[in-house]
């Protein structure tokens, strides 16, 4: 229409009311030789989870289906720079019970552009998660969120998450900008659709 946004992603609307966090992701050797350093600065023990994320055209930001295997499911729509240093992440989340039912429902309305399948081991310090994931056809990385409170600046959580990779020991150079689908885009390695028909797979 005349007067509206220009296509693409230059420059993102801001929603309302959305939860933050800031984000650092690093490709490291292997998700069991980064276990104990990880594990140190943990309150707790892992969780760990099964993860299978499709991905949906969306033109105001990313859009994906979480399935976690076990009949539970996450819509997660979100907004986030590409860079390789901590960035804010603006997003919202729907809980799903019928997974399988919703992204055949999205990949009809918008269509799929990728597909996402990890392991992760969710650790807990603070405000802040750490995951090891191991991603199909990529490998292993350490993710770090800090979760922002209402009202915390997102150079309050930058400072916490790069004190967090000073005591990991995470080399800059390791640091990646975009996410687990674009390097999977890049490297043409996206896995298989999942089938359809619902949640009975």
């Amino acid at each position: 229409m005349p007067g509206g946004p220009a296509p693409g992603r230059a420059a993102l609307p801001r929603i309302a009311a959305m939860a933050r966090n800031v984000e650092i992701k690093a490709r490291i050797d292997s998700v069991e030789a980064w276990l104990p350093r990880v594990r140190a600065l943990a309150d707790g023990a892992a969780e760990a989870l099964a993860q299978d994320d499709t991905f949906f055209a969306c033109a105001n930001g990313r859009l994906k289906l979480r399935d976690f295997g076990d009949g539970r499911g996450q819509l997660i729509f979100y907004q986030r720079p590409d860079a390789p240093g901590p960035k804010e992440s603006r997003y919202r989340i729907h809980e799903t019970a019928h997974p399988g039912e919703l992204r055949d429902t999205l990949a009809a309305a918008l269509g799929v552009i990728g597909r996402v399948v990890k392991r992760r081991l969710v650790f807990r310090r603070g405000r802040t998660r750490l995951h090891l994931d191991r991603v199909d056809g990529l490998g292993d990385f350490l993710e770090l969120e800090v979760v922002l409170g209402e009202g915390q600046t997102t150079e309050a959580g930058m400072a916490i998450a790069e004190e967090l990779c000073s005591r990991l020991g995470m080399d800059a150079a390791s640091r990646l900008a975009g996410a687990y689908r674009d390097l999977l885009e890049a490297a043409g390695a996206f896995p298989a659709a999942p089938p359809g028909g619902g949640d009975g797979a």
